[in-house]
C-alpha cells in the first residue's frame, strides 16, 4: 500500500491526527487527565462531606455521634439538609445540663440523710491489696514495697 493522501485531503494535516494503527497520544493523555480529575474532585467532595464531622470531633463535641450519623446519612441519601443540620450542630455548643442536675441531686440527698450516689462520670475506685502480717503487727511482703510482680 502507498503512503499517498486521499485526493480530497488537505496536504497539511493536525499532529493530533495520527495515522491507522498507532498510538493516540492525544486520547491516552485525555484519559489520563480525566481520571486524575475524577479522582481530584471526589477527594475533595469527601472531604467537604466530612467537615461537620471533623469540627465536631475536634473540638470534643457531646454531639459527635449525632453530627457523624448525619453526615453519613447525607451521604447515603443525597439529602443536602441532613448535612447542612450537621453543619449547624457541629458549631453548636450545646449547654451541659447534666452536671448541674447531678450536683442538685446529691444536695438533696444530703439534706435527706442519704449517702449519695457514686458519680458515674469518675472511675470507680479499686481496692488495694494489703500486704499480710506476720504476729509482731509488720507487714510480710514478699516481693517489696507492696509491689506485684509484673510481666516482662
Amino acid at each position: 500500500m502507498s503512503e499517498s493522501l486521499h485526493p480530497a485531503a488537505p496536504h497539511h494535516l493536525p499532529s493530533f491526527i495520527t495515522a491507522p494503527g498507532d498510538t493516540d497520544v492525544l486520547m491516552v493523555a485525555v484519559g489520563i487527565i480525566l481520571l486524575v480529575a475524577i479522582l481530584a474532585v471526589g477527594n475533595i467532595y469527601l472531604q467537604i462531606h466530612s467537615l461537620p464531622e471533623r469540627m465536631a470531633h475536634k473540638s470534643q463535641k457531646l454531639q459527635f455521634e449525632i453530627v457523624a450519623v448525619l453526615c453519613l446519612l447525607a451521604l447515603f441519601t443525597h439529602n443536602h439538609l441532613f448535612w447542612v443540620i450537621a453543619l449547624f450542630l457541629a458549631m453548636v455548643d450545646l449547654p451541659d445540663f447534666s452536671t448541674p442536675l447531678r450536683s442538685i441531686a446529691g444536695s438533696v440527698q444530703k439534706m435527706a440523710g442519704i449517702p449519695p450516689d457514686p458519680d458515674p462520670s469518675e472511675p470507680a475506685k479499686t481496692p488495694v491489696h494489703a500486704a499480710p502480717a506476720d504476729a509482731s503487727g509488720k507487714t510480710t511482703d514478699p516481693v517489696g514495697k507492696g509491689e506485684v510482680p509484673g510481666h516482662a
